[in-house]
């Protein structure tokens, strides 16, 4: 897989951003949700998937295709 920047909000350069893939999907960087009660709110996450928390502001830099 190949990531493409598409934003960020940070002034220092460092999370959270965001990125298109090669794959027709998202990348998020962000901070690792680890939150019991938030975690107990997901439904169905995969053993090989995590959630990350990203400010409202980065949709902006989401690919609108």
């Amino acid at each position: 897989m190949r990531l493409r920047f598409l934003g960020t909000n940070s002034e220092q350069g460092t999370c959270p951003a965001v990125y298109a893939t090669d794959r027709d999907t998202f990348v998020v960087q962000g901070r690792i949700v680890d939150d019991p009660s938030a975690l107990g709110d997901v439904v169905n996450l995969g053993a090989d998937e995590t959630l990350v928390e990203i400010p409202r502001e980065l949709v902006q830099f989401f690919d609108k295709r």
